[in-house]
């Protein structure tokens, strides 16, 4: 009987948030295909299917957003931030993972990097947008290394953490055989840390490819934009084209869609690799 309720409520849970993700991604959908006159204020209209299925919201997003660049540059952005973060991030994570309970200084420098966490963004922007230009940092160059100090905190600490599920006698039997350090962090520590690697990449990625701030401040003036960037041109000062902006919304939803999808994949072989090991 107990199981029989448990069941039921697991069934209502998932329900409920099945609901909260079918019905956006249902909206989105359903209004990108629809035109403007089939718009109304109310509940009906909006739910309603398009009376007729077109494309040409999509074709004249693409324009507008000019997608073709944008999509290159935020392609460009996102890749180089996550294969950065992977490699710095987990070079950090495990220097101070496992020095962190032997020395005061390594778990200082842990504990101020994770600290980094609580700094707002908004503090932060206006000394950074000055920095970068007086730098000549304000391109794409700069924004992919303020993404990679932005999110270190959080990937340190999950690499550190991780680390702990590795156990030293690995590194003591390279050792062992005579291998330095930096040859048993890349060939044995480094492949086996893949799933936390792809964690790592899917967390980045998303925050990579949705951000608008960090391009919109330090890109600024440069005639160079990403998708959310040029997403921001379906708004005006009198309304937004919903029609548009949601198309726009959906072709750009696409490559990390499929990003995500193979970085799950990863993320399920190696936990199973690592079982049968």
């Amino acid at each position: 009987m107990i199981e029989k309720k448990t069941n039921i409520s697991a069934m209502t849970v998932l329900i409920l948030g099945l609901c909260t993700i079918a019905l956006p991604l249902y909206l989105t959908v359903v209004i990108a295909f629809k035109q403007p006159s089939e718009m109304t204020n109310s509940i009906s209209g909006i739910l309603s299917l398009p009376k007729t299925w077109s494309l040409n919201n999509f074709r004249e997003a693409m324009e507008i957003t000019d997608f073709w660049h944008s999509l290159r540059n935020s392609l460009l952005i996102t890749g180089l931030s996550v294969v950065l973060s992977i490699v710095v991030h987990s070079l950090m994570g495990y220097a101070l993972g496992r020095n962190k309970a032997k020395s005061k200084f390594y778990s200082f420098v842990y504990l101020f990097i994770v600290s980094g966490m609580f700094v707002p963004f908004a503090i932060l922007m206006m000394p950074l947008a000055k920095q970068t230009a007086e730098l000549g940092l304000a391109n794409w160059f700069g924004v992919i290394l303020l993404y990679v100090v932005f999110y270190m905190p959080m990937n340190v600490l999950l690499y550190s953490g991780y680390l702990v599920n590795i156990p030293m006698a690995l590194e003591e039997a390279a050792k062992v055989d005579g291998a330095s350090t930096w040859r048993t962090y890349w060939k044995i520590i480094f492949p086996i840390m893949r799933p936390m690697h792809a964690t790592v990449a899917v967390s980045t990625a998303l925050a990579v490819w949705n951000d608008v701030m960090t391009p919109l401040v330090i890109m600024a003036g440069s005639g160079e934009n990403t998708l959310p960037l040029a997403q921001l041109n379906f708004q005006s000062q009198f309304g937004t084209n919903y029609n548009l902006a949601f198309a726009s919304y959906l072709l750009s939803l696409i490559p990390i869609l499929i990003f995500y999808v193979i970085c799950q994949k990863q993320i399920l072989n190696g936990v199973v690799n690592g079982a049968v090991k």
